[in-house]
């Protein structure tokens, strides 16, 4: 049985954050220009603006990933958490969400949020299981978002 960890993303990735993102997205019908905008440009709008992308990594295989934004000194948003149907039910979902709570911490965030929607269930019900409460939905810069969780450390 091969080896599952995480690895911090590379240019060289690029392709696999955009195939694992698409995969999801057009599934559920959820892609909207946002998202291109930041699967065009993962560096640009995630990486030089203080935020992370971390990538699933089994044997050697690409098979999840999720980005963590940073929105202010104080909050990072998580988004596009994917990982390909061939692997779910592996928990790497969880282990890729706990990653970039760590990593929160670790940068003296309070609190991180994330926005969905409720045709997600799955990974609605994973957010819960974390730690993460659903709150008013304001700000919100997503088309198809129809939920906000955050958790506060």
């Amino acid at each position: 049985m091969s080896e599952m960890k995480i690895i911090n993303y590379q240019e060289k990735y690029h392709d696999n954050l955009k195939r694992l993102s698409y995969e999801w997205l057009e599934k559920y019908k959820l892609l909207e220009p946002e998202d291109e905008k930041m699967l065009n440009n993962p560096k640009e709008i995630i990486l030089d603006k203080g935020g992370f992308i971390f990538l699933a990594q089994y044997g050697e295989e690409i098979v999840g990933t999720v980005s963590l934004m940073k929105i202010n000194d104080d909050t990072f948003e998580i988004v596009k958490l994917s990982v390909t149907k061939k692997y779910q039910g592996l928990n790497i979902g969880e282990i890729l969400i706990r990653k970039c709570l760590y990593i929160s911490k670790q940068n003296k965030a309070i609190k991180v949020i994330l926005f969905s929607n409720h045709i997600l269930k799955y990974a609605i019900d994973l957010y819960k299981r974390i730690g993460f409460k659903e709150v008013a939905f304001e700000n919100n810069k997503y088309i198809e978002s129809d939920l906000k969780m955050e958790l506060i450390f």
